[in-house]
């Protein structure tokens, strides 16, 4: 395991997530199956703050799990202060820091459950962490994922749709950010193998530093 067992490094009172933000990720997900199109303006959904783990924690599959079970390694702003109706130009001075979420994801129940609520907010789905550090380039950023010490996910932040600031921008126009609100910006790619017991996963970046977690199966 790298590193200590640590604590989310914020509790959120929002939990934002943009889910389709990279093309690469979109055409992956279509080439299975899906019909996602790609999006023409940044929209966001919403997450549980109850399914937040730190690194160190275990992943836990519920029993009934059908699977795959699979990881998106995904670049999460942290709100620093209080932001209303923000312009493109400022929206990056709202944000306190920037740290690395695993966007845990039942594709069975992605399918199935029409809120994604037991597919992306089980509990222990969404590790984050293992800090929060400022003065970076958010959309300068690789993001690396490691299964079992592989390299199984490898993409920079530049490629996402829309960037950190227009997601900002346009979320600011409809809904107060808030200090510790948490915004992740979805994962680029294919996210396979499945991730099975006993398996360690890793999402990793070179100022962040690296969040790890064992997944456990439920009996």
């Amino acid at each position: 395991m790298s590193g200590a067992r640590l604590p989310p490094p914020v509790i959120p009172r929002n939990f934002y997530a943009a889910g389709l933000n990279y093309l690469a990720h979109i055409e992956w997900a279509n080439s299975r199956g899906a019909s996602h199109k790609v999006p023409a303006q940044p929209d966001i959904g919403y997450r549980s703050a109850a399914a937040l783990i730190g690194s160190g924690d275990d992943i836990v599959i519920p029993a009934d799990s059908p699977g795959p079970v699979e990881y998106e390694g995904e670049l999460v702003a942290v709100i620093g202060k209080q932001a209303r109706n923000v312009s493109e130009d400022r929206a990056l001075d709202c944000v306190r820091g920037y740290t690395l979420g695993n966007d845990i994801s039942e594709r069975t129940w992605q399918k199935t459950d029409r809120t994604l609520w037991r597919a992306k907010s089980a509990d222990t789905f969404k590790p984050m962490g293992p800090r929060i550090v400022s003065g970076i380039d958010p959309m300068n950023q690789v993001i690396e994922v490691r299964v079992n010490g592989r390299i199984v996910s490898s993409y920079n932040t530049k490629g996402m749709i829309f960037s950190v600031a227009r997601y900002i921008e346009r979320m600011s126009r409809y809904v107060t950010l808030w200090p510790d609100d948490v915004i992740w910006f979805g994962c680029d790619g294919p996210t396979e193998p499945a991730l099975k017991d006993g398996d360690l996963v890793e999402v990793v970046n070179e100022a962040i530093g690296t969040l790890a977690n064992r997944v456990r199966k439920e009996s």
